[in-house]
This record gives structure tokens, sequence and C-alpha cells, in this order.
């Protein structure tokens, strides 16, 4: 079958004007435009070199790629490496400079989630106005709109105007509206960061029915889980340019090290931080540190996991509780290290002075993690810092027991047993032992 997206030679380039401090920048009037031009003879006489002068800014170049039928394939890349002008040409949003885009069945697009709606309109009513806005028909719309309703939560207000609804309220609604759509090829941008955590955890459901419903998705974001968990190939941009494509572990990899480095510098100066408020600023430092000593922003699942923390006390601090806390993109906590539940005891830390903590087999699973740092003595605060490093967890060779697809939060070791229970056969029992996930 021919790909659904087919990408040639694609390029998008923009005029970038540069202008002396006495030009006039951003919208003009049709008086500033008269004005301009018949004053333009003399400001070049006046300005000389220094006239304005327009230079080229490929936002994307000689991009090739092709996505087959029922394809759900993530797209990645740091900012400005050319993600959302991708899509923009895709949705016909905006004309491609140099080569062809061939798109083969009806497109939907969710690029920014609440384009179409009117705030002195009711929910019922941008309903309607929103799904025209995103292509569907007013059946359509008709046909689907209970669901639309119970998806979004908003049944008691569908006749209030949408200027009076919170934040929240407004992103359900919209995001409802587009998630309802059924094309064939349907092209995603960062939409999935909206709501509380529920509506979240459903709106990653819908997308993944709609991934298994045989509609192909090209999908935007900067949430590797996300991408790791709805898609089955995956790009990586970076510059304009298709850099890497393939195998989606294999990319976001490739987009880690492409954003932190080879290793990372795995180094955080704490000294001068300005969110400590009224505590001490005791800690100075925390280094990640791997299985050679290097500082590093990467962890392998299973592997060792390293911190190094820099601590300056004014005055002697008795059995103290220093804590590592590791959080997800979102801050939710998902495992803290802590010295009074130790198998060593900490008894006191005194000036200038380096705590480690080791974990042997780190049990997170890949993603993207962040270190959260605390101190106390006598359950009384002393220093802490929210964010004070960031590091990513690798899919590594888990507990010895071989890599596997490892999904969830943890990974933790097991023991697993087969019984044969067929009548007349002798009592067997086999027995292994393997990493499993659990969520």
């Amino acid at each position: 079958m021919p790909p659904a997206i087919d990408c040639q030679r694609l390029g998008k380039c923009y005029r970038v004007t540069t202008a002396d401090t006495n030009a006039v920048c951003g919208y003009r009037t049709l008086r500033d435009e008269v004005v301009a031009w018949v004053t333009m003879p003399l400001h070049r006489l006046r300005r000389g070199a220094r006239a304005a002068r327009a230079s080229e800014f490929w936002a994307l170049r000689d991009l090739s790629f092709a996505v087959k039928p029922a394809e759900v394939v993530g797209v990645v890349g740091r900012n400005g490496a050319g993600k959302s002008t991708l899509l923009k040409v895709l949705s016909r949003i905006t004309k491609p400079t140099a080569g062809r885009v061939a798109l083969r069945g009806r497109v939907g697009s969710l690029l920014e989630v609440g384009t179409g709606f009117h705030p002195e309109l009711t929910g019922r009513e941008n309903i309607y106005l929103n799904g025209a806005v995103l292509g569907m028909r007013r059946r359509e719309i008709a046909h689907k709109f209970d669901g639309i309703v119970e998806f979004a939560e908003i049944g008691p207000f569908l006749e209030t105007p949408v200027k009076r609804y919170s934040s929240g309220m407004y992103v359900r609604l919209a995001f409802a509206v587009a998630a309802h759509m059924e094309p064939e090829i349907l092209i995603v941008d960062e939409v999935l960061a909206v709501g509380d955590m529920a509506f979240q955890r459903k709106c990653m459901g819908r997308m993944r029915e709609v991934g298994q419903s045989g509609c192909t998705v090209l999908f935007v974001s900067h949430n590797m889980a996300a991408i790791e968990s709805l898609c089955t190939r995956a790009l990586l941009l970076d510059g304009g340019r298709l850099v890497h494509e393939g195998d989606v572990a294999d990319v976001v990899r490739q987009y880690r090290r492409l954003v932190l480095g080879p290793s990372g510098d795995g180094i955080a100066q704490l000294a001068d931080r300005s969110d400590s408020g009224r505590r001490q600023r005791i800690f100075r430092s925390v280094t990640l540190l791997d299985s050679e000593g290097a500082p590093t922003n990467f962890v392998p699942l299973g592997g060792l996991f390293h911190a190094r923390i820099t601590l300056d006390a004014q005055t002697t601090i008795a059995f103290p509780a220093i804590t590592i806390g590791i959080d997800d993109t979102t801050g939710q906590r998902l495992l803290s290290l802590v010295t009074p539940l130790a198998r060593t005891v900490v008894e006191r830390v005194a000036g200038r002075c380096d705590v480690e903590c080791r974990v042997e087999s780190f049990p997170l699973a890949p993603g993207e993690y962040w270190l959260k740092l605390g101190l106390a003595a006598a359950d009384v605060p002393l220093d802490d810092v929210e964010r004070a490093l960031h590091f990513s967890v690798l899919n590594g060779d888990a507990f010895g027991e071989g890599r596997g697809i490892h999904r969830g939060l943890c990974v933790a070791p097991s023991t697993w047993s087969v019984r044969d229970r067929t009548e007349h056969s002798p009592r067997k029992e086999t027995a292994c032992r393997t990493a499993v996930c659990s969520s």
C-alpha cells in the first residue's frame, strides 16, 4: 500500500528582517506604510549601509520520510527543531518552500487545543463551532455530542458561556471535541498536557484507542513516556533536519543524548540558588556518578545509582535526616532514599563534607526524573532543593535477567514457577527468575 504520509525533500524557509534601531517593527497601519513609502528615499540616503536587510532561516531543510497506513509515529526534538513547523505544513496551514507532501486520507489536526472557541458562546454552541473548525460536519457533531459532553465532564455547565469556565474545564471541553474526530490521518502537537492527572490519563487512553483503530497518527510531544507508550516508530528532528528514525526506544535514547550530551554534566551547583527562603543554604552541589566514577545524567535500569552531595554546615548536625527524593516530570514522588532508613547510620555532619548514596540495582523504569534534596535535624527542616538535578533512566539489563519491555513505574526481581496439572503425569515444577514491571 502507498504511504499515508509521504514527504520528499521538504523545506520551509522564513525571511528574518534585521533593521536599525529607528526602524518601525511589528504590525503597521496603512498610514504607516504610506509615510514609509514617501520617506523611503530620504531614509536610504541617511542610513546608507544601515538599511534593513533580510536573511533566510530554514525551519525545515531537506526532510524526507514516509508513514504507513495505521502507523503511529512519534516526532521528538529540542525546542526550535522544526516539529511544529512540520505539522503546520502537513496540516496545510503553511506552504512548504521546497519539496512535496502527499497525504492520502482525511486529515484531522490537534495543533492548538481550543482553537475556534468563542468566550461569549455556551459550551453547547462551542462544541458545534469548534467541531466545524476542526472539519467535522454538523450531523457528525450531533451524533457524537453526548460522548463529547461525557468525556469533558461539563454536563451541568453546558449552557454556561465558556468565559465563565475554569481553565481546566476549558481545556477538557476543547480536547473532548478534538478527540472525537474520526480522520484517517491524525496530526497531534503536544496536547496531552492538559487538565489534571485523571484527565491526562483519560486523554492517553483516548489517544491509544485512536492509534489502535487503524488511524494513521503523527504525534509530537516532549513527554517521552507518552511517545514510548503510544508510538510504534519515531523520528528525531534537529535544526530542521531528520537526524534519526526507527525504533522508539532507540530514538528516545538518541534524543536524550542530544539534549543532555554524550554523558551529561551530571553536576548541579546549589550554593547560589535564590529559592531557599529563610532556611540555610547547606547544600552546595549534587553529582550523579556512573560505575567508573565520572559525572553522568544517565542511570541504567537495574544498574548503579550513585549520588554525591556536598554539604557546608556551619555547626555540627547530629544524626541528620538527609533525603534524596526522586520525582517524575510532573512532580509526583516515586522513590525516597533517606538516611534514617539506610543500612548505615550517619551520626553527624560538620563543615564542608561529601555524603554519598548508592543503590546497586536501581528499580525505576526508563524515563525522565528529577532529584529533590532535603535536610532536617530533630524533625526541624534545615535546607531543601526542589529540583536539584535532572537525569534519565535508560533501558538496561535489569537485575541480570535480560532487557525485555518495561512499562509502569518500577521493575522488581521475582520468582516464577510452572506446575504441570495434567492428569496421570508426574508432578513437576519449573522455576525461573526474571524481572517484571509493577505499575
